[in-house]
Order: structure tokens, then C-alpha cells, then sequence
């Protein structure tokens, strides 16, 4: 018995084996809410109360929020083969980057697109110092895009503990608040900040143009499928990278504006702004299969999974370890079924 790619699965294929993985994902959940002592069903439900009211559906939204803009991002530079593991610290960087022109800077009308460009402007640099470490120096991005989370997560700490802590603060590790100017506006009394949905809504469809209706884009997917091939074309790979991963970090940034200019209002410990968003974007764009207009999709699903947990959460009083376990079994069961949907099993030799 061997596996096999099998680079066009089947519809009905894919949706088998999507429906097996999560079967008996929600199966190995059952054991472990017996063993709580918690009804599978009751917590099966609690896992999508979120779909069954307006206060849920937001949660999901605001969940989703930073999940589409990462994810599309992440999508063109995976096709691309530019493989970002450090949208989280880019995230930070544009929460870093909106909070100082939010807290140092003259407010006024401008402050807003201010704020975005600022923060956007970080992140893309953030993630275009590796593209340029790979391109110069042939140093993998892998391995420096994830260790800029760490600097980015240091840097935040080192400012919220120093010399950007709030005044009035005692006790507590984050700023100021906000001026009025400088928060986003939200939907009713929900914390879905709709600009940045929008923002993250349009980035999907203009990369999903840009990838399969532009020369770029034919450039930009030739150079992921076979560089070698890219490179005979005469096609600038380096500039087609760092174009990427400067796209891929502006997208990041702007999440970050948006978690602090929209829900917080102001800047506070890495972990309190971001809840592993940059690394759960990776799977949404993942899922994608490298089509910024299917990460419309698959955001909300893990946004739904995300509000499940913390509907679980609050209704069962279960430890927040327990709900990880929740949340990472049914996040590897789609991992699961995306890696063998693409394969066929082979059963001779």
C-alpha cells in the first residue's frame, strides 16, 4: 500500500473524505466530554450555538476579521512559494505601528487611514526583511519569518511594560487608551469593526483577480509552480517574492490595526491581541488551496470553531486546555482530510 498525488480529487471524493475525518474527530470529542462528564450532544450543540443568534454570528465575524485578511495574504504567497510562518509577529507590528500613530501623532480626519497605513507599512516590512534575507542570502524564510514573531512579541512587551505604558496604569501592561479619532467604527454593539471586514472582503477578491486574470499573476504563479521554468522565462523572481511577501505583510498589518484599533483600543500584551490568529490563518489559507476567494470560506468555518470553543467555555466552565484540545482535534481533522483528499491510496506495489 502506497499514497499517490492525486492533483484533481473528485467532488465527491473530497466531500467523503472531509465527512469521515470529521466523523470521527466528533467521535474521539465525545470521549472526551463523557470522560468531563459532559453530554457529547449538549456540547455538540453548544459547539455551533454561535450560528443561532446575532450575538454569535458576531463573535464569528469579529473572529473572522483578522483570520481573511491573514489568510488571503498567506494564500498568494503559499502559491507563490514564499512560505510566511510569521504573520503573527506581523500582526504586531501593525498593532505596533497603529498605536503609536494613535497615541504620538496629531489626531484628526486622516487618523484612520493613518493608523492603516502605518500599521500595513510595518507589517510589509516585516515580512519583506525575510523575502530579502531568501533573495540576497538564500537564508530560508521559514526559519526567519518565525523567529521574527519572537522580536515582534518582545517588542510589544518591552513597550507596554516601558515607555508606551499607559499613565494612569498600575498593575496592568498596556497603554492609553485610544483617542476617539482613532477607533473604529462597529457594528451596533458588537465588536465586528466592519471596515476592516471590508477591507479584508475586497483584499480577497483583488488577489484572486491579480492571481488568475493578470500578467502578474500568471508571473506570480509560474514562479511558484516551477521557478526553474520561471527563471528561463526571464521572470524577475526575487522582485516576484519580495512583491509577495510585502503584500502578504501588508494584509497581516492591517489585521493588526484592526484587533487594536477596533476591538481594544489600545495596545496590550502580544497574547491579549492576538489569539494565535497568525498561525490559525495559515490553515485557512491552506484550505484554500492557494485561492484567495475560497479563504472567504474557510475563515468564517475556523471562526465558527473558535466561537464554538468559547461558547464552550463559558457554558460548561471547562478549562481553557480543554477547549485547545476541542478546537485542535477538529482544526487536525481538516488538516487530515485536506492532505488525503489530495492523495489516492494505491494498494499494489
Amino acid at each position: 500500500m502506497r499514497l499517490e498525488l492525486d492533483p484533481n480529487p473528485t467532488l465527491q471524493k473530497a466531500f467523503l473524505t472531509y465527512a469521515s475525518f470529521l466523523l470521527l474527530a466528533l467521535l474521539l470529542l465525545g470521549m472526551l466530554f463523557l470522560v468531563y462528564g459532559v453530554s457529547p450532544f449538549k456540547a455538540y450543540a453548544l459547539l455551533l450555538s454561535p450560528l443561532t443568534d446575532p450575538l454569535g454570528l458576531a463573535e464569528i465575524a469579529r473572529r473572522t476579521i483578522p483570520l481573511l485578511l491573514i489568510g488571503a495574504g498567506l494564500s498568494l504567497a503559499f502559491r507563490v512559494g514564499f512560505f510566511n510562518i510569521g504573520a503573527e509577529g506581523q500582526l504586531l507590528m501593525g498593532a505596533v505601528g497603529a498605536a503609536y500613530g494613535a497615541l504620538f501623532l496629531p489626531v484628526g480626519p486622516w487618523t484612520l487611514p493613518l493608523l492603516f497605513l502605518l500599521g500595513g507599512g510595518l507589517g510589509a516590512l516585516w515580512a519583506g526583511l525575510a523575502a530579502w534575507l531568501r533573495v540576497r542570502f538564500g537564508a530560508s524564510e521559514i526559519l526567519t519569518t518565525l523567529m521574527q514573531n519572537y522580536l515582534a512579541y518582545y517588542l510589544v512587551v518591552y513597550l507596554v511594560a516601558g515607555p508606551w505604558k499607559g499613565q494612569l496604569v498600575f498593575g496592568f501592561l498596556y497603554t492609553d487608551r485610544f483617542p476617539k479619532e482613532a477607533q473604529l467604527p462597529r457594528l451596533g454593539d458588537t465588536l465586528v469593526h466592519w471596515p476592516t471586514l471590508l477591507l479584508g472582503v475586497v483584499a480577497a477578491l483583488v488577489l484572486h483577480l491579480l492571481l488568475f486574470r493578470t500578467p502578474l499573476g500568471f508571473a506570480w504563479r509560474v514562479q511558484g509552480e516551477n521557478p526553474l521554468a520561471a527563471r528561463y522565462l526571464g521572470l524577475p523572481g526575487g522582485r516576484l517574492l519580495l512583491l509577495t511577501a510585502l503584500t502578504s505583510g501588508l494584509l497581516a498589518g492591517f489585521a493588526g490595526v484592526g484587533e487594536v484599533a477596533g476591538i481594544h483600543l489600545r495596545l496590550l500584551e502580544p497574547a491579549q491581541i492576538s489569539l494565535g490568529y497568525g498561525f490559525t490563518a495559515i490553515l485557512a489559507a491552506w484550505l484554500a488551496r492557494g485561492r484567495p476567494l475560497l479563504v472567504l470560506l474557510t475563515a468564517p468555518l475556523l471562526g465558527l470553531i473558535l466561537a464554538g470553543g468559547d461558547a464552550l467555555k463559558l457554558s460548561l466552565s471547562m478549562p481553557f486546555r480543554v477547549v485547545d484540545v476541542v478546537s485542535g482535534l477538529l482544526l487536525l481533522a481538516l488538516i487530515g482530510a485536506e492532505a488525503l483528499s489530495r492523495h489516492r491510496i494505491l494498494w499494489r506495489r
